[in-house]
Parts: C-alpha cells; sequence; structure tokens
C-alpha cells in the first residue's frame, strides 16, 4: 500500500513561519491549476545492506531530484544463520529511516512510497520488523516481492536502454539476491519483461559465508561463481539468451553497486561521480578482469584502493563473483551501467500514476460542464408553464 502522506497542514505551518498568507483564491482558479505540479514524491529503498531515499519533483523530463539519502544499514546481517533481523539492525534502519522522513517532511512530501525487499521477504520476523517500524518511525513499508522489484528496476533504467537492440538483460547484485531480468523491445520500443528470476544470492550473505577479512582462495571464488550459475544456465536454457547474443542483438545493463563501485575503480576516480558512472559503456573484459584482480586481495589491500569504502571493500569480492558468472553464461562485450534502479522506477511509478488520476479527475469535471450546459439548454416544460 503506498502511502497518500497529506503535507499540507505541514507547509501550511511553513508559510505562517514565513509571514505568508493562505492561498485564498477562488476554488474555480485552484481547480485549474494542475494537481501534478503541486505534489512532491519522495521513495525509500530498504534492502538488505543499504537504505535509501530520493525526493523528487516532476519536470518535462522526468523528474527533478531535489534531495536524497543512503546509509548502510545491514538489514541483513546474520539473517542466514538467525532467520531472523537482529535488534541491532532495526535500530540502525530505524534510526537511518528516521532520517528519511524527516527529510521527507522538511520537503513538503505529499506523495511517497517505501519498500522493503529482500531481508524482509526473508526473515520470519519480517511482519514484526515493520510494525516496529510502523510504530516507532511513524512511516509504512511494503514488503514487494520479486517480480515488483524487477519490474520497477526496469523502470528506473528504462532511459538508458539502447533500442538498437531487440533484447537486453538487466541484473541488479544486491545485498541478499540477484535479480535478472529478460527483456525485449516492442512495436514502440518500449521495454517489456519476458521472464525474470531472483537468485538468493547477493553480496551480504554470499561474504558472510565465504569471509571478507582474509584473501579468497581462488576455489572459494570459483565455488560462489559456480552456485551462481546453477540458477543461471537454466534460464539461459530456457529462453536461449546465446542465440540472440551471437546475433548481437541482446544488450547486458547492470545497476548495482557492484558493477557502479567497479567502473568508478576503472575510471581511476579519485572520489565517485555518478554523472561519469551513470549510463557508461564498460567492456566486460575490463570488468572481468578488475574483479579478478580483487579477489586476490584481502580486506586491508582492497581498502587501500581508491574510491572503495569499508563496507564495499568487504563485500566487493562476492559481488565480482556474481557479475563473473554472468557474464560467463552471457559473453557480451559491452556493459551498459546505470546508477539508478528500483528508487528511480518508484518515482516513475508514483508520477504515472498520478498523471493517469488528474487525467481520470479531468474528463470528470469536463463530462460534468457538459452536462450542465445541456441541462441549461434543455427548454422548459410547457405544461408546467400552463398550470403557473
Amino acid at each position: 500500500m503506498k502511502n497518500n502522506y497529506n503535507g499540507d497542514g505541514y507547509a501550511e505551518q511553513k508559510r505562517a513561519a514565513r509571514g505568508e498568507k493562505q492561498d485564498r483564491s477562488s476554488p474555480k482558479k485552484r481547480r485549474n491549476k494542475e494537481p501534478s505540479k503541486s505534489h512532491v514524491y519522495g521513495v525509500v529503498d530498504l534492502g538488505t545492506n543499504n537504505c535509501r531515499l530520493l525526493v523528487a519533483v516532476p519536470n518535462a523530463n522526468g523528474f527533478k531530484v531535489i534531495d536524497s539519502f543512503s546509509r548502510i544499514v545491514r538489514l541483513g546481517e546474520g539473517l542466514k544463520e538467525q532467520k531472523k533481523i537482529s535488534p541491532e539492525a532495526t535500530n540502525r534502519t530505524v534510526s537511518a529511516l528516521k532520517i528519511c522522513m524527516e527529510k521527507m517532511r522538511r520537503r513538503g512530501v505529499t506523495r511517497m512510497w517505501n519498500v522493503a525487499t529482500q531481508a524482509c521477504r526473508e526473515a520470519e520476523n519480517g511482519a514484526e520488523f515493520v510494525k516496529t517500524i510502523e510504530d516507532q518511525v511513524k512511516i509504512s513499508l511494503d514488503i514487494i516481492n520479486p517480480q515488483e522489484e524487477a519490474r520497477l528496476a526496469v523502470m528506473g533504467c528504462k532511459e538508458l536502454l539502447d533500442t538498437k537492440y531487440n533484447s537486453g538483460i538487466i541484473f541488479d547484485i544486491g545485498g541478499g539476491s540477484t535479480e535478472i531480468i529478460w527483456i525485449n523491445f516492442c512495436k514502440k520500443r518500449i521495454p517489456e519483461i519476458i521472464d525474470w528470476i531472483s537468485i538468493p544470492l547477493g553480496v551480504v550473505n554470499l561474504s558472510e559465508e565465504y569471509g571478507t577479512r582474509e584473501a579468497l582462495p581462488i576455489a572459494h571464488y570459483e565455488e560462489m561463481k559456480e552456485r551462481v550459475k546453477d540458477h543461471i544456465v537454466p534460464f539461459e536454457k530456457k529462453h536461449n539468451i546465446a542465440s540472440s547474443i551471437e546475433e548481437n542483438r541482446v544488450q547486458l545493463m547492470g545497476t548495482s553497486g557492484t558493477v557502479t563501485t567497479l567502473t568508478s575503480m576503472h575510471l581511476n576516480q579519485a572520489i565517485y561521480d555518478r554523472n561519469e558512472v551513470d549510463g557508461a559503456w564498460m567492456k566486460a573484459g575490463d570488468l572481468i578482469n578488475l574483479c579478478q584482480d580483487l579477489a586476490k586481495l584481502d580486506y586491508a589491500e582492497r581498502l587501500a584502493l581508491n574510491n572503495i569504502g569499508n563496507d564495499r571493500a568487504e563485500l566487493v569480492v562476492a559481488g565480482c563473483a556474481i557479475l563473473d558468472a554472468i557474464i560467463d553464461v552471457w559473453p557480451i562485450d559491452d556493459v551498459r551501467v546505470a546508477d539508478r534502479g528500483i528508487r528511480e522506477g518508484m518515482l516513475h511509478h508514483l508520477m504515472d500514476e498520478q498523471r493517469q488520476k488528474n487525467k481520470a479527475t479531468r474528463r470528470k469535471r469536463s463530462r460534468k460542464k457538459y452536462y450542465l450546459k445541456r441541462k441549461r439548454k434543455k427548454p422548459a416544460n410547457p405544461e408546467q408553464g400552463a398550470n403557473d
């Protein structure tokens, strides 16, 4: 259930504090304004590792981001063994979501949607966790299924899909799972999801299982790859994607933190620059060489590298093994990199929904106006006049 947060009262308090007068324009004038322009949208994507927020307003090109936030909360820490979200992970998440909520209040958000993914799907206490968040943060979380997660990922990345290809593979390497989506372009060159899989292997659960501090033995790296390929190969056989790849008709796109981090490292960025990473085309061979180099390093050596950070240095090798497995099954020369995904898809969804609602409202008003006009033109009843 999406949240329709009513920011009117909060906005009115802000106007009063600034000494501004309330909008006293006539109801007719207010009705003629475009309703969607008054909305500010906020979305939260609570994953297995990160809590991410975007706040945006619509514009001619889609939307403009006016605020954002990201914090590592490690919601899925210890989930594989305990089967539950821990109190420590809950406390970290509550703290991050309170910041998200405050930012949305400050920005005057009027429509929001907040989702949780693999960790909450998997945890035995997922529903209890959602109730705790609602009680402590006053924010509702939707635990979305993998199919919805795949749909939102495609919506978020569709602007970077190159329509010269007939088909595409989009992958999202998450903390607790990896989503792989097979798409085709329809006649209007709009991406349509043909099929998808959600692999229950991500950077957090694989890292916890294989360790992160010591250099990973080559045999363990290969073992991770094979486990991922065990899920991918049946999907490949089902759709025979390899035949389309041979005809150069398939685009490969990655939306995860793993692929954006590797791209930033390959570009030798001292400080991560999203403008250079988002939309970049990378050679698959360059990414794989970097993956295999990183797999030979221990945590301290990885941390010493440019622009990797504590958390990514700990989790990147598992992400490398997943990426290596994907490219091993589907040897596509070029990879499109997207620093965007579910959050952007959520914003597109909310704004599209609002536009449809506005159209329906305008049609309803137009019909009402038409019938009122006809009623006024209808001749008086002659019998009624005679009786008078």
